[in-house]
């Protein structure tokens, strides 16, 4: 049984706090287990990390609910509410039960001769069988003896009692708790000096209330009440949870919280849209805004929006620069012309105080942006002074990777491939060498040394003020993006151009090194190189610079075995190129199987084609797949595929004169006059039509499988008839490996 408080008597006049120490004294909760209440749980702490907040919020919450469910405490329907503040994780659960129903049980012992001597009397291996399920009570009397077909087995049968609310919450505080997502633990002191715990933050207070009575329960030194704490400086002090449904609206009314970390966030939402509109500007909707709304959500309990501002000569800087300080540094929103995009001297600031006279928390935020964007000032003049060229041999004193050498010699490298693309590609060979040459030069200057993130963006902005090509800003401003998004045109070819060669020598520098993906880790982006790399071979085909009837230009291949051979002075390891080639078709195998058929998929890459054909091979598989001829070409692909691994030794030519049966010389006319127009197809990249054409030949490979022995008796004629397979076969798998569309 729980022992509990109960509500206070009716009538008299005790004080709130009296009623609160009754409650806890007096009658026991409830153990029926039709009776159901709100159950609350909270654990108060220090500040808790904000960039995990919300996941630890998420995760304490499904734990608690994941084992009072297993323990069958939760009712039908139960609902569940999370909560997370800068210092609180709550959960709050609408109905669970005082105890858990009875469970009826039946356990499998042991054989009957194992269990009972000759006289029916427990054996010891059945009495310690017994201790150890818990069933030490039971007497042989009590035991089922059952055949399970070859023997007689001992059962015990029987109904279990649920178990208690105060048993599963405990099981359930413990197991949030160890579960948690924490970033970091921290280890600290209970107060009697004696004892430590471990934790993500020191905890203060443990609240457990069932509808209005407390649950015993403990954890972290802290045994289970009703009292928390609201604002750190707007509460009214400590706060008595009168029950879980008064929870949200006490923290609100006496603590000046909003619990709720979806309501906090809606609410700093609605004051930012608030703000925009009244000063015509907007925060702007890239993925930065959003996440740091999540931040400063987990920073603050009762969300108030002010606006701040800089002076107006700071906006000279870039505004990267700008930005990157105040979202970064300050948790401000910066204000941009809604039309331009163009940054304003204005922002918000998200403070977790509401004040009547804002202006001292204006003025000091102000205050303290202020040296900062100086500082951003300073750096960027500062850097401008010396060219960018000239800080290149600077770069052969930062260590790349001690098994790849330094930054110069990493740049030498990209030099290197990006002339081998742009000939590859008939571009301009010497400003690719340009871009390369530049590409890391600004990891020497004081912004990018202060701000890592503006690594490639403040190298633009210093080129351009050293007058160089508008194609090399734009490539040095782009080559950190994640993938090309657009065809590349005559502008963007020398940016295209870079990129590839960055991510090539990545993907061949770092994986022969021995620095492969595993399942959790991929420190130095492969898979995103990877991802980067194909998005650039498709947005050369789309801008023109690679065609599907130019197989050759830009060979996959051969530009990983020509990047391999730039690691002269930093060898890597033998068979590298061939592994990295596999490892980026089974990228672009993924990335495929989200909008198309894996079978359709699988039968274009198991040919490995060149990499700027493999979407339009893609389609026209596709859609071959859906014509009547496609299930029969492709089992007899299959048929055939099987065949020719069974031939011993190597397949000749076609002896015509050895095609004695007419589905043979059929098939063999039908191979003959298909054969130039579908290959004449594949040549120009209309892979589609290849495909159709081909399609014509299901009547005749029908017939073939219909009436001939493919393995006749006589060698020669065996050898004849693969010998016609393979030249079909052979036609067939241009665009792709028909056979597995019928897996």
């Amino acid at each position: 049984m729980i022992s509990a408080s109960a509500r206070p008597p009716e009538g008299g006049a005790s004080s709130h706090g009296e009623d609160v120490a009754q409650r806890q004294e007096d009658t026991p909760i409830s153990s029926d287990s039709s009776s159901t209440r709100p159950l609350l749980l909270e654990l108060f702490t220090e500040e808790l990390p904000p960039k995990a907040l919300q996941a630890l919020g998420q995760a304490f919450a499904a734990a608690v609910q994941a084992v009072l469910e297993k323990q069958r405490l939760l009712a039908a329907g139960c609902g569940l509410r999370a909560y997370a503040t800068p210092r609180r994780l709550a959960v709050c659960l609408d109905a669970v039960l005082g105890r858990a129903p009875q469970q009826p049980y039946t356990e499998k012992l042991m054989p009957a001769k194992v269990g009972l001597d000759a006289a029916g009397a427990m054996t010891p291996a059945l009495v310690k069988k017994l201790a150890a399920k818990g069933l030490g009570h039971l007497g042989a009397a009590d035991l089922i003896r059952e055949s399970d077909g070859k023997q007689d087995y001992l059962y015990a049968r029987g109904v279990a009692e649920g178990a208690t609310l105060q048993a599963g919450l405990q099981e359930a505080l413990d197991a949030a708790i160890a579960g948690l997502p924490i970033p970091k633990v921290m280890r600290y002191q209970l107060a009697d000096g004696v004892t430590s715990v471990k934790f993500v933050r020191p905890a203060h207070r443990l609240v457990a209330l069932w509808g209005p009575d407390v649950v015993p329960v403990h954890a972290l030194g802290l045994e289970a009440g009703r009292e928390t704490q609201g604002h750190r400086y707007m509460s009214a002090g400590v706060i008595a949870i009168d029950s879980p449904q008064s929870y949200e609206r006490q923290l609100q009314d006496e603590g000046k919280v909003i619990a709720s970390f979806e309501a906090r966030r809606a609410a700093i939402a609605a004051q930012l849209r608030q703000h925009e509109a009244a000063l015509g500007a907007t925060v702007g909707t890239d993925p930065e805004v959003d996440a740091l709304l999540d931040e400063v959500t987990a920073l603050v309990e009762h969300p108030t929006v002010y606006v701040g501002e800089f002076d107006p000569q700071f906006l000279a800087v870039p505004q990267e620069c700008l930005i990157l300080t105040m979202r970064l540094n300050q948790k401000y929103f910066p204000l941009f012309e809604p039309g331009t995009g163009r940054l304003t001297h204005r922002f918000l600031i998200v403070s977790n105080m509401q004040l009547d006279d804002p202006h001292n928390i204006v003025e000091g935020n102000q205050r303290v942006v202020r040296p900062r964007l100086a500082d951003a000032q300073f750096f960027f003049d500062t850097d401008r002074k010396v060219p960018l060229s000239s800080r290149v041999q600077s770069l052969g004193q930062i260590v790349y990777h001690n098994k790849l050498g330094t930054q110069l010699e990493r740049v030498e490298r990209v030099r290197r491939i990006a002339r081998y693309i742009a000939e590859q590609l008939d571009a301009d060979a010497q400003l690719a060498d340009r871009c390369a040459l530049l590409a890391k030069a600004d990891l020497g200057t004081s912004m990018v040394a202060e701000f890592p993130e503006l690594q490639g963006i403040m190298g633009a902005y210093y080129a351009a003020a050293d007058g160089e090509p508008a194609e090399l800003v734009q490539a040095l401003k782009g080559q950190y993006r994640i993938r090309l998004d657009a065809p590349v045109d005559v502008s963007s070819l020398a940016a295209a151009i870079l990129f590839m060669a960055e991510r090539t020598e990545t993907l061949m520098g770092i994986w022969g090194i021995g620095l492969v993906p595993t399942g959790e880790r991929d420190p130095y982006g492969l898979r995103r190189a990877a991802l980067g790399l194909i998005s650039a071979y498709e947005q050369l085909d789309a801008g023109g610079h690679l065609s599907a009837s130019h197989a050759a230009r830009l060979a996959l291949p051969e530009l990983l075995a020509y990047t391999a051979s730039t690691f002269d002075t930093h060898p890597i390891a033998a068979g590298t190129a061939d592994e990295v080639q596999h490892f980026i078709y089974e990228r672009y195998r993924n990335q495929l199987a989200n909008d198309y058929d894996r079978n359709v998929v699988d039968a274009v890459l198991a040919v490995e084609p060149p990499l700027h054909q493999v979407l339009a091979r893609v389609q026209a598989c596709a859609g071959f797949a859906l014509r009547p001829e496609a299930e029969s070409l492709a089992a007899a692909n299959k048929r055939i595929t099987n065949l020719l691994k069974k031939a011993e030794g190597e397949i000749g030519k076609v002896d015509t004169a050895r095609l004695a049966e007419p589905a043979e010389q059929a098939l063999a006319q039908t191979i003959a006059r298909l054969e130039p127009e579908a290959q004449a197809q594949f040549v120009r990249g209309d892979f589609a039509a290849s495909l159709a054409t081909l399609a014509q030949a299901r009547d005749a490979v029908d017939a073939f499988f219909t009436d001939i022995m493919v393995m006749a008796e006589d060698p020669a004629v065996r050898a004849n008839r693969l010998a016609l397979l393979a030249g079909l076969h052979g036609v067939m798998n241009q665009v792709a490996d028909i056979s597995r569309l019928a897996q």
